[in-house]
């Protein structure tokens, strides 16, 4: 049986008597993308930390790269890379020297870093950035930066606090590429994110939390054929006032049905019939899909927002 890269057993934390983390335990195969899924606020972050031992926890076991967490915390960070929610690059160096100062953090030589520092930059689409002073690089360029940085020690591990907020559509393509690349070379990932399309591409397992409990756990597919309906129609209205009136007439053709706002969700395992009645209907459009990882969070977590 393979050694988990990451072992984790009733991990507990609380702050100012509220319970971030209750009694979570999950393991983490090696080479594999494990992820990390929650609303704000669920602890997800909070996880992440104690993992590092950045945090200490109230109780339970942490077991990375084969070291307990947090007293070896030190030595376990030495083959492990860390993309955090908000980049801290140092505004007073350039791209290339935020990667030198912060490979010297692992003992590593100047010469060592240095002969790291193009293939890391290309990484992340920024071979022509070597120079650049952090101030003159936008939003998603900083984000992309954040990401070689991690990579400067050549780890084992990289976990990924929301790797790809605030990239625009191609540069989130061009990380999940590169995270996929990462994974293919064995390394192991270990990511949050709110994108749920980024989880159903990279992740072979994922947790999803709530208010600090696990209250899931498998791939992707396994918790969409688990939770969801396979199909799902979502009919809008268009001002006329006519979905309350389709809804109550139709809603036995759905398994279940959910309302927000001015749009109706039917989660169908044939959807034929309702799709008949809606192409005579008149105020109403809709979209017909497969079920999806969202429809699961959403299931699980709820519509209402969360600050």
């Amino acid at each position: 049986m393979t050694t988990p890269v990451l072992a984790v057993a009733d991990l507990c934390k609380a702050y100012a008597g509220s319970q971030v983390v209750a009694g979570l335990s999950f393991a983490v195969t090696p080479g594999t993308c494990f992820g990390l899924l929650g609303p704000n606020g669920a602890g997800k972050t909070t996880t992440l930390r104690l993992c590092l031992g950045l945090t200490a926890p109230d109780s339970g076991q942490i077991v990375l790269n084969g070291r307990a967490i947090p007293a070896a915390a030190q030595q376990a960070r030495a083959r492990v890379g860390v993309v955090p929610q908000f980049d801290n690059l140092d505004p007073d160096f350039t791209a290339s020297e935020n990667l030198l100062v912060f490979g010297r953090y692992f003992g590593l030589s100047d010469a060592a870093i240095r002969s790291r520092i193009p293939h890391l930059l290309e990484f992340a689409g920024l071979g022509s950035k070597a120079e650049a002073r952090i101030a003159t690089l936008s939003g998603g360029m900083k984000r992309r930066l954040t990401v070689a940085r991690a990579l400067v020690n050549d780890p084992d591990i990289v976990f990924l606090d929301e790797p790809t907020t605030g990239l625009d559509p191609q540069a989130r393509h061009l990380i999940w590429e590169r995270l996929k690349q990462l994974k293919a070379a064995g390394k192991t990932l270990i990511l949050t994110t709110h994108f749920m399309d980024e989880a159903e591409r990279l992740c072979d397992r994922l947790m999803v939390i709530d208010h600090g409990k696990k209250i899931a756990e498998g791939s992707p597919r396994e918790l969409i054929a688990r939770h969801i309906e396979p199909q799902v129609v979502e009919v809008f209205d268009e001002s006329s006032g006519t979905l309350p009136v389709f809804v109550d007439a139709h809603r036995h053709l759905a398994e279940r049905l959910e309302l927000s706002g001015d749009t109706a969700f039917f989660y169908c395992r044939e959807a034929g019939a309702l799709l008949a009645a809606l192409a005579t209907a008149d105020g109403l459009r809709y979209v017909h899909r497969a079920s999806n990882l969202e429809d699961v969070f959403i299931k699980l977590t709820g519509r209402e927002l969360r600050d």
